[in-house]
């Protein structure tokens, strides 16, 4: 057996997604040594409710592992440490005996806007917020609960109401990356940057992140069913034996907290100092950075978070979906399973076909327009009635025009973010780094870098940046690794400048885009008056 030593040891770092997890072996150096994707299902009920099964979460992070261990990588032994990043905004409702009661509502769900609403109201009323309590929430955590229902308070006010018996018989509420941990540990705790969108934590001073009292009396919810909090490279504990030995993994693993998804991808990215910024594109997208500072922009529903680095504060300004539109365009107008197209299967080299069918448009005669609200917005409009559309199409249009639209338009959207995130930092965000199975397409790389007038840096492994974050807070974690080391463990695959020829063309097509929704936005809240279904 090979002897474990500081330079053979090994992260094992679980990045689950909506989709199913990915779980990876990172070096204490941010290298991947081998990964694995398994799938989950996603569950979507009537009146915007999405969830998912917490045992189909576990069941395949376990699948994953095994397949990972028996890929003869590294020994059981060389795995030091397990570290999550997971998705956001989930609630799993915990009973004393340790099962989930019901299945995770996750963060597309919007079922508990009207109780947001109902929490939020008052005199005088600002943007449907009552003003004296929208200063008071924003004083204390950096934002307020969100009109669109997907944060995790809504998801906990709306069980309150409908399923009060699952609320009564709560031990915790947990976040999908908490549930893992418990899972691992059987302790349950948050970490400062996985609790934030519960919106019940005093967050002026980074440093001493704590419940408010006066959130929780305003809410009307317990504080003895949330968990206690600690930083995201804080050790929760060594693995539980029985699911050390489940798992297949040694039984002197440790857990280390670990962040969601967007924190972790932060710093997988490389992006860790101050005002460096980095844009993922996976299934939705974001485009952040740190600040060493706590700041609000109602306008552009932007706030300063606590993050994953301890004292530091991140941007959080993402939008719905970006990924995901390329998938509805597959499985519902490419290639549905429908009588007209049941014979017809996805080519093993359908993104490949995508890209060449995309670039055969010249960007300046692509005067099409798609919007990619598939599922409302977060940012910069905060809107969960908005809804995505192709427009300017003629008889001349084709099948090329349409997907690249949806391409454009995505990038519309990030620049929409970046907008509001050059207004919030008063800097100019240049040398992006771009993560994400998005940043997998140079086609999609270079059209961000012209529709944003950027440089954009094409981080190599870019879908692993989620995983290799992981690794990085298993690695200070362990004091294995500093923070100041991470950016020069990062590779850049390739560097897209903007290219000039395209820039008015680009600067009139978004200021049209803008326009969509400008003029369209009491339509859609006239013709999707509730939740998105």
């Amino acid at each position: 057996m090979q002897k474990v030593t500081k330079s053979n040891q090994y992260t094992l770092a679980v990045d689950l997604g909506t989709s199913g997890p990915k779980v990876a072996l990172i070096s204490m150096k941010g290298d991947i040594v081998t990964s694995v994707v398994e799938s989950t299902d996603l569950i979507l009920k009537p009146g915007g409710g999405a969830e998912q099964d917490p045992d189909n979460w576990w069941s395949a992070i376990k699948k994953g592992i095994h397949r990972i261990l028996a890929s003869g990588s590294v020994n059981k032994n060389q795995i030091v440490a397990v570290c999550c990043a997971t998705q956001w905004s989930g609630t799993v409702p915990i009973g004393q005996n340790g099962q989930h009661l019901m299945n995770a509502i996750i963060w597309m769900d919007s079922r508990g806007a009207p109780y947001v609403r109902q929490l939020t109201a008052g005199w005088p009323e600002l943007k449907g917020y009552g003003l004296w309590k929208a200063l008071n929430w924003i004083y204390l955590t950096g934002g307020i609960p969100t009109h669109s229902g997907k944060d995790s308070i809504a998801h906990i006010l709306y069980i309150n109401h409908h399923h009060p018996d699952i609320y009564e018989k709560t031990y915790k509420f947990l976040e999908p990356k908490d549930y893992i941990n418990f899972r691992l540990t059987g302790r349950f705790a948050a970490s400062y940057d996985s609790i934030t969108l519960h919106w019940l934590t005093d967050n002026r001073n980074i440093h001493n992140i704590s419940y408010s009292k006066r959130l929780f009396d305003w809410t009307g919810l317990d504080k003895e069913k949330f968990p206690d909090l600690k930083q995201s490279i804080d050790i929760l504990g060594p693995i539980l034996p029985e699911i050390a030995d489940e798992l297949g993994l040694s039984r002197e693993t440790q857990i280390v907290m670990g962040s969601p998804d967007m924190q972790a991808a932060a710093v997988g990215s490389g992006a860790v100092s101050d005002f460096k910024p980095h844009l993922y594109v996976g299934t939705s997208s974001w485009l952040t950075c740190h600040v060493p500072y706590k700041k609000t922009d109602i306008v552009h529903n932007m706030a300063s978070l606590p993050s994953s680095i301890p004292g530091k504060y991140f941007i959080a300004a993402e939008q719905e979906t970006a990924g995901a539109c390329i998938n509805f365009l597959k499985d519902h107008l490419l290639f549905p399973d429908d009588a007209f197209n049941n014979q017809q299967c996805v080519p093993d080299n359908f993104y490949e076909l995508l890209t060449q069918t995309a670039q055969s448009i010249d960007p300046l005669d692509q005067h099409v327009i798609f919007t990619p609200w598939l599922y409302g917005e977060r940012t910069p409009f905060d809107d969960h009635q908005l809804r995505a559309g192709f427009y300017n199409i003629s008889l001349h249009t084709k099948r090329s025009h349409l997907i690249r639209a949806i391409l454009e338009g995505v990038a519309f959207n990030a620049r929409s973010l970046l907008d509001g995130i050059e207004s919030f930092t008063k800097k100019i965000m240049d040398n992006i780094h771009m993560i994400g199975g998005g940043a997998m397409s140079d086609l999609w790389c270079q059209i961000h870098a012209n529709i944003l007038n950027r440089t954009i840096k094409q981080v190599k492994d870019p879908v692993q940046a989620n995983a290799r974050g992981a690794g990085f807070l298993g690695a200070v974690a362990l004091k294995e690794l500093d923070w100041n080391d991470i950016a020069d463990c990062i590779h850049i695959q390739r560097i897209f400048t903007p290219e000039s020829m395209y820039r008015n063309h680009y600067d009139q097509m978004f200021k049209e885009f803008i326009n969509i929704y400008t003029n369209n936005r009491k339509m859609y809240h006239r013709l999707n008056p509730s939740e998105p279904q």
